[in-house]
């Protein structure tokens, strides 16, 4: 869409009516005694919607799925799964795409980004890896994003083997944290001059900028943290829970994207989904903005009256499915040159 002037982008936090009689229907508790009741909570909840969903398991005919260790910095080892198309790649090879879940750093697992991960491989004939990195409170803050490099790293080094070509189009993408890995990788990546290199990021619903780290010109446009309390999965998003769950060093550009002492300047290519109703909803309009200022082209898709991670969620609404549909256009807009 057109970018928004702030009016237009202050009436999307209206709940949308069909949104508002889904979740008063059925709303959603997961909260546990603790991080782990959570998790499991959450767990099992999705796991009950997973058949609603439009791809809603393995489609061998079409993806071939595979598990594959990979090792870490400090001698561990993480599990990725990996999807090819079953026809073979496109013309110039397969493109390489990495996928990071959701969860606040702290829960989430490969089921997460199974769907997008058989879509793309299915539809836009890319070889997907799937990534589970290591969670908080277990692991703490830089291990997680850490292990997300590494199992960049490795699918990159093995890629003919993956049958990947990254020269094709290497993108990292994610959803909510998992949106937050990929926008600090991306960056890393610059920074480090990964070869090949980055050339898209896909950025859903995204963690970018810590309120305690807003820069005093973006202070007054910084507001969903704060006043989108009708969400009702994040609802009043206390991040100062999510904050001592994970550990992170409030001055790394491992954690901070937005604030990346070296700018945003040569950056990758970014397309955004983003909830109007999400308290994440500001912090992904201005990274937009700082991007665009910095040269760095980008998509920017804005639901009005939807909130945060609702087409997993709800994903018999009509938005759910058309978020889906987008969600395919904007990697195929990554992926052209």
């Amino acid at each position: 869409m057109a970018h928004l002037t702030r009016e237009e982008v202050l009436r999307t936090g209206a709940p949308a009516p069909e949104y508002r009689k889904a979740y008063e229907a059925r709303p959603i508790d997961l909260q546990g005694k603790n991080i782990f009741e959570t998790r499991a909570n959450r767990a099992a909840h999705l796991q009950k919607l997973r058949h609603l969903y439009p791809i809603p398991g393995p489609i061998p005919d079409e993806v071939v799925e595979t598990m594959h260790d990979v090792p870490t910095r400090d001698g561990s080892s993480i599990r990725v799964r990996v999807y090819q198309p079953v026809r073979g790649p496109p013309d110039g090879g397969s493109p390489l795409v990495m996928m990071y879940h959701e969860g606040g750093w702290s829960m989430g697992d490969l089921t997460d980004e199974d769907l997008n991960c058989r879509m793309f491989a299915r539809d836009l004939g890319c070889v997907c890896v799937n990534v589970e990195y290591r969670l908080a409170p277990e692991h703490k803050f830089p291990t997680g994003v850490n292990d997300c490099w590494d199992a960049l790293k490795w699918a990159t080094a093995n890629a003919p083997t993956l049958k990947a070509t990254p020269t094709r189009g290497l993108i990292v993408g994610g959803a909510s944290a998992g949106g937050n890995i990929a926008a600090v990788l991306a960056l890393h990546s610059r920074d480090t001059h990964l070869s090949p290199p980055i050339t898209g990021q896909y950025l859903c619903v995204p963690a970018l900028l810590p309120h305690e780290k807003v820069p005093a010109r973006f202070a007054h446009l910084y507001k969903s943290r704060f006043e989108s309390t009708s969400d009702p999965v994040l609802k009043r998003l206390n991040a100062s829970a999510i904050v001592e769950i994970y550990g992170p060093d409030s001055n790394s550009p491992l954690w901070d994207p937005f604030n990346h002492p070296k700018g945003h300047a040569g950056a990758p290519k970014a397309f955004f989904q983003v909830g109007g109703l999400d308290p994440l909803r500001d912090e992904a309009v201005l990274y937009d903005r700082v991007l665009r200022e910095s040269g760095v082209l980008t998509r920017f898709e804005l639901y009005g009256g939807y909130g945060h991670m609702w087409w997993t969620n709800y994903p018999t609404l009509d938005s759910s499915k058309r978020f889906v549909e987008d969600t395919l256009r904007g990697m195929k807009w990554l992926l052209e040159d």
